[in-house]
């Protein structure tokens, strides 16, 4: 199955009620295929996944396949602190539609190198979906090593690959260095999409392309194929987005964005609040260089 290579961790729009809003997740979804994601993530943290009840998690991996159907590859968030709660979690994006999983790195409690191997274990025997390891040490507080993660591949063929969101080039170097064919590595932070591509790495799950997810598999074409100046040059461009964007805890500033892109976004599930109005000043007029000609809201 091909995973993707630029993928959004979508947000999840709430209604004025603070109900998750099927229908506009549904129509963000087709919208962000539109602008060349070929994966997207639901349910994720920029989701805020973990402020969401089993149910909704559900409804939202069906409301996407249904939505964006064969034209992207949906990828549903199921990784939760305890295994058997995991694996129920997955058992249900699959039943939902979901056609691979996100694991996150068990957060909070800490595990060791072979806890970790215990509980995706577990997980990949439950559910034979792709898995994808979600490795975010600053969130988690426990990083998955590479030996750990490889070993963890070469166990299970349903390890499809990692997100990996440690931030450490020599750590992702390391995987990328020691992983069998077809384990796949994606960059999970904006900021380092063009230096992971210069090490190896297979492609991107961001949160900056909800905005410029183009402007991505412009970049990531233009080096692929030898332009190196050119993928530099976009890299360049991108540094004021990816800048106010990430000022304060992802999705405040990303969600504010796409309600100010004409989406009916809501806002943040408590305890994230809204963004500070100095930010709004800051965010509007870099966002208005990635709105399509139809979307004045943003130039408002």
């Amino acid at each position: 199955m091909n995973l993707g290579t630029i993928a959004t961790a979508m947000i999840t729009p709430f209604d004025e009620r603070g109900a998750v809003d099927t229908a506009e997740t549904a129509r963000l979804a087709r919208w962000l295929v539109d602008r060349g994601n070929d994966a997207l993530i639901v349910a994720g943290s920029t989701g805020e996944g973990q402020t969401l009840n089993d149910s909704e998690r559900y409804e939202l991996v069906k409301a996407v396949k249904a939505s964006v159907q064969n034209r992207a590859t949906v990828i549903a968030n199921a990784g939760l602190s305890a295994t058997r709660e995991s694996i129920e979690s997955a058992r249900r994006a699959q039943d939902a539609g979901a056609d691979a999983l996100l694991l996150v790195v068990p957060y909070y409690i800490k595990p060791t190198q072979t806890g970790m191997l215990r509980h995706f274990g577990a997980i990949a025997d439950a559910v034979p979906l792709p898995q994808i390891v979600y490795n975010i040490p600053s969130r988690t507080v426990a990083n998955m090593l590479p030996e750990t993660l490889l070993q963890l591949a070469r166990e299970h063929g349903n390890v499809a690959g990692v997100k990996e969101s440690s931030g450490d080039l020599k750590q992702i170097a390391t995987i990328l260095r020691e992983r069998d064919r077809g384990f796949r590595v994606w960059c999970g932070d904006d900021h380092l999409f063009l230096p992971c591509l210069a090490l190896g790495a297979d492609g991107l799950i961001g949160v900056a392309s909800h905005l410029c997810s183009r402007e991505f598999r412009q970049m990531y074409e233009a080096f692929t194929e030898g332009r190196v100046a050119e993928a530099a040059a976009i890299h360049a461009s991108l540094l004021p987005l990816l800048d106010v964007l990430y000022r304060v805890t992802n999705p405040i500033p990303v969600k504010w964005a796409m309600n100010q892109m004409g989406f009916r976004a809501g806002v943040c599930r408590s305890p994230l609040d809204e963004l500070p109005a100095n930010l709004e000043s800051a965010l509007r007029p870099v966002i208005a260089d990635f709105a399509d000609p139809d979307m004045t809201a943003v130039l408002a």
